[in-house]
């Protein structure tokens, strides 16, 4: 079965979501940060795994559900940290972030049979998903990250695998990305936290 990764930061104002200030404080931004990441750990409780692993900036919370193992990120820029998450895995590895709090069981629950890798684009350019049946830390290391090109680049990493793409999906970056993410998932802790701060960033 596929080992589960999230990687995360502690929401704690001032470390997450800094593109959605303004219009949201630093604190209100936090609290988007947190739901996005209840939401996307309750995904991945909900999917079968061989292994669910919180790969995590700073230290858990009550937010963290049951069943997860919490590691450190290692030091580094983006793609260490990413390599270094799969290189802590034996046999298939899925990782997703914590921008995405859109995503369901459904999505992450994937079937190696006849394939190598997992790739989910999003929209501005990145991803929001990787899979690897041979987790190999080199496909990752030295890709640039957080550009508008860094999906493109790390998707031709897979070069010579057999890969699947999952559904392009958007990031929350922006409270623009957040207001349409709401909307595509109404019932989360996500949609929730941004209705209740919406009104206060509006006044």
């Amino acid at each position: 079965m596929t080992t589960l990764l999230v990687i995360a930061k502690e929401p704690r104002p001032g470390r997450v979501k800094t593109r959605l200030t303004p219009p949201f404080t630093p604190e209100q931004a936090a609290v988007l940060a947190e739901a996005a990441l209840k939401d996307t750990l309750d995904a991945v409780a909900r999917t079968p795994a061989r292994r669910r692993v919180l790969v995590l900036d700073g230290a858990p919370g009550p937010w963290l559900p049951p069943g997860f193992e919490v590691v450190p990120q290692c030091a580094g820029g983006l793609d260490e940290r990413l390599a270094e998450a799969f290189a802590g895995c034996a046999g298939p590895a899925l990782l997703v972030g914590m921008d995405t709090p859109q995503v369901t069981p459904e999505l992450l629950t994937v079937d190696w049979a006849d394939c190598d890798a997992y790739f989910g684009p999003a929209e501005d350019g990145g991803f929001w998903a990787l899979g690897l049946a041979e987790p190999d830390p080199a496909r990752l290391r030295g890709v640039p990250m957080s550009t508008p090109h860094t999906g493109a680049v790390q998707r031709a990493r897979l070069d010579g695998l057999r890969v699947r793409d999952l559904p392009l999906l958007r990031d929350v970056d922006t409270a623009y990305d957040a207001a349409l993410v709401a909307e595509a998932a109404p019932g989360g802790h996500f949609a929730a936290a941004l209705a209740c701060l919406a009104p206060a960033v509006e006044r």
